[in-house]
């Protein structure tokens, strides 16, 4: 395994700032003190979600969109040309409907999608027209790049276990570029330019692509394998099924089974339905994919050179227990080709989120989620994968782990175990995680997650026991919650009654989402010593209530699609009642008919500190503090060849001032060539002295063909005085079988660019063996 010098992690969160000294934690609520605030709550939002499911039977019926797909001897050739008589006979979708910017109208253009199979794989030909004199928008070949999202689209999405909950979603573009991810619990918390948890877009499915632009639009045919997907152990399979088309120059998004507005296609419970599909083949749904590693590494410390030459095998096996069901067998795992993490500034006293992007922890990574609903300002995630393999020292030898993901039935099963091997002094640990879900009604589901962290060689261990649930009694308001203990040997033996004592945690998030309002408020209770090891926990001991009001008005001139007023209101007290922090959150999005962005907002906030801490060297004393936040940013279309965004932040900060900016310019030059470059500067005024601090990123893109691509990313960080390069070459030269060549350097010292601390270069070749 190879050392990753350049990872910013945050791998154990504190505990919270103020910790209360032994002697007051004594005093500290029982476990029936959490129980007694929490319950009542509970049982009152959950309530409502259950005495609320008779209006299920009232939603709104897809039985209007459904197509046949029909069955195939001769398999299309896909070559990017749709004149073969086969596609003639497939299964039509047509008469797509706006979503943006008017809803209920029919499409600018016109598109049809037809729709074949065989006993290997799922069809699709598109066929979109373009009559407008702006023509067809494609500028991007690499694969999972955010940029096609924003370009000429189609985006297609299969509820295989048609349980409106989950699907596969593949996305393609004029210049056949693929992005694919899954989709959990229909996406929720998610929202434009914040990620969530129930989007996993770094999967990698394995399927096929040919596209081309025409005279009058372009064209795409599609084949996906069935061994990409899971679905039930039935003779006649049913799918949700839904399509959506983007046309860039218009900024017009279009769907076969029509959606309104506050939703997106992973809304799948308003699919439609492909029909049709027999006598399915998965073979003997095997697949084994070996893979080698080779490199030199140097390191320079002290002025001293250590050169290394590592060289490295293992093997990734997946395999189809039932269509439902899956096992991952990964053996001596290595993590090469992973990119490498955005730096990032922390002027708070908590931790950063980082996220995951190790193949491994990626498939079906939303099966053991539970934790907050919302990815921004998250309060917890009980299972944070990150916690895995990964020190502050760099990363950690994995010498295996097993998985086993799926359905079956109504039921969601993930169980995932990993051992890792000792490194930086410490001794191997051992994760279990297990997380069970039952499906209930149409779009609920309660379930129970349990996780164990234990020493190979020790004593040491730490669980954390969960109970969550998540009911949609209604399409357009959700609650969800969960109900957590966590478990930790104490460094001293603790007095007599207090054993046990505030380890608990418990959340609460109810959401109303439509057209016009998005509004909701939640409530997390984590006591003192709740304790989280694989999770992601920015602060414990807390009560923090937060109330959310957003409307979404549409003028309909200025050339302003919609306006996003809203007001949000945080109110968080430590165990005792005693208030810590607080924020008022007022903020004015502008979305413009050509995708541009505006933003601003203001922040009201208050701190207590309770202990001295620093930032950046400079010490800042206990207290309270009182300050205001202003930010304006805007960002232009970012689907235009040339792109550009801008922030400034005035505020006061902690007695003083401190003001953010940045810039933000990037380039599409070519069909095959993009870049850009961000700065940021944080100019930070204490009482106690002054600093600065700098980051900038320059990511340059070259795609020779959909399938083989590159992508350098250099980024300074003036807290580590330093620069760092990462260059990374794909080339997938079989679906499922990639080479990539890797190089990774750090240099110290801005002004002697050319001392470096570590170098590496790395090559990786994995091969997929399929029965």
């Amino acid at each position: 395994m190879l050392h990753h010098p350049k990872r910013r992690l945050n791998i154990r969160p504190p505990r919270a700032a103020a910790q209360a000294s032994f002697c007051h934690r004594l005093v500290r609520p029982t476990p029936t003190g959490i129980m007694t605030r929490i319950i009542p709550t509970l049982v009152s939002v959950f309530g409502i979600g259950f005495a609320a499911v008779a209006p299920l039977a009232a939603q709104e019926s897809r039985g209007d969109y459904q197509v046949l797909a029909v069955r195939t001897a001769a398999p299309p050739i896909l070559d990017g040309f749709l004149n073969e008589g086969v596609w003639e006979r497939g299964g039509r979708l047509d008469g797509f409907i706006q979503q943006e910017p008017d809803e209920g109208a029919p499409s600018s253009e016109r598109t049809e999608v037809y729709v074949l199979y065989d006993a290997a794989n799922l069809y699709l030909g598109v066929r979109a027209w373009d009559a407008s004199r702006s023509g067809v928008t494609a500028t991007e070949m690499r694969r999972d790049s955010e940029r096609i999202l924003e370009e000429d689209n189609i985006q297609i999405i299969l509820d295989t276990f048609k349980d409106s909950r989950s699907g596969y979603m593949f996305v393609t573009n004029p210049l056949g570029a693929q992005l694919d991810q899954q989709v959990f619990n229909e996406g929720e918390g998610a929202r434009p330019g914040f990620p969530t948890s129930n989007i996993n877009r770094d999967w990698d499915g394995v399927w096929h692509v040919s596209a081309r632009i025409v005279e009058d639009g372009w064209v795409a045919e599609i084949a996906i394998p069935m061994v990409t997907l899971r679905f039930p152990d039935n003779e006649r399979q049913r799918w949700g099924l839904n399509v959506m088309r983007n046309i860039g120059s218009r900024n017009e998004q279009s769907f076969w089974s029509p959606i309104s507005k506050e939703f997106t296609i992973a809304r799948v419970s308003m699919a439609g339905t492909l029909d049709g599909l027999e006598e399915l083949s998965r073979g003997l749904d095997l697949r084994v994919t070996p893979f080698v590693t080779s490199g030199v590494t140097r390191v320079l410390d002290a002025s001293i050179e250590d050169d290394s030459f590592d060289r490295d095998f293992g093997i990734d096996l997946k395999y189809g227990i039932t269509p439902g069901l899956n096992l991952d067998v990964t053996v001596n795992t290595d993590f090469a080709q992973a990119e490498v993490d955005d730096e990032q500034v922390n002027l708070t006293r908590f931790p950063l989120f980082f996220p995951e992007k190790r193949d491994f922890f990626l498939e079906n990574s939303g099966q053991f989620n539970v934790g907050s609903a919302l990815a921004f300002n998250r309060y917890v995630d009980l299972f944070f994968s990150r916690r895995i393999g990964l020190a502050s020292e760099g990363a950690v030898p994995i010498v295996a782990g097993g998985r086993m993901t799926g359905k079956i039935g109504r039921n969601d099963i993930a169980i995932m175990d990993v051992q890792t091997a000792e490194a930086f002094g410490r001794s191997g640990e051992n994760f279990l995680v297990a997380k069970y879900s039952r499906n209930i009604w149409s779009r609920s589901r309660i379930g129970g997650l349990f996780i164990n962290k234990a020493q190979t060689s020790g004593d040491a261990f730490n669980r954390t026991y969960a109970i969550d649930a998540s009911l949609a009694p209604h399409p357009n308001f959700t609650v969800m919650g969960f109900i957590a203990k966590t478990e930790t040997p104490p460094a001293t033996t603790p007095p007599p009654g207090a054993e046990g004592f505030g380890e608990m945690g418990a959340y609460v998030n109810a959401t109303w989402l439509d057209q016009d309002w998005r509004i909701y408020g939640e409530y997390a209770d984590l006591e003192n010593d709740f304790n989280p090891e694989v999770g992601f926990l920015p602060r414990a001991g807390i009560r923090s209530t937060r109330l959310h009001m957003e409307r979404n008005p549409r003028p309909d001139r200025w050339g302003i699609r919609v306006l996003s007023p809203m007001i949000n209101w945080t109110y968080t007290t430590d165990q005792t009642g005693r208030r810590v922090a607080q924020r008022w959150h007022y903020m004015l999005g502008t979305r413009f008919d050509n995708g541009a962005y505006l933003n601003m907002w203001y922040n009201d906030h208050f701190d207590r500190v309770d202990q001295d801490f620093s930032l950046n060297g400079v010490a800042i004393p206990a207290g309270d503090y009182s300050f205001g936040e202003w930010r304006f940013s805007f960002d232009s279309n970012p689907a235009r060849r040339i792109y550009y965004g801008l922030m400034w932040s005035p505020q006061d900060f902690y007695g003083g001032t401190r003001q953010d900016a940045q810039v933000k310019l990037g380039a599409r030059l070519t069909d095959r060539f993009s870049t850009e470059a961000q700065y940021t500067r944080n100019s930070v005024e204490l009482p106690n002295g002054p600093f600065e601090i700098d980051l900038a990123a320059l990511r340059i893109d070259f795609a020779l063909s959909p399938t083989m691509t590159v992508r350098s990313v250099t980024q300074y960080n003036s807290l580590a005085d330093q620069f760092g390069t990462s260059a990374r070459f794909r080339w997938t030269y079989r679906p499922g079988s990639d080479l990539y060549v890797v190089y990774d350097e750090i240099r110290r010292d801005p002004d002697t660019l050319f001392e470096y601390r570590d170098r590496r270069l790395i090559l990786k070749a994995t091969y997929l063996l399929t029965r």
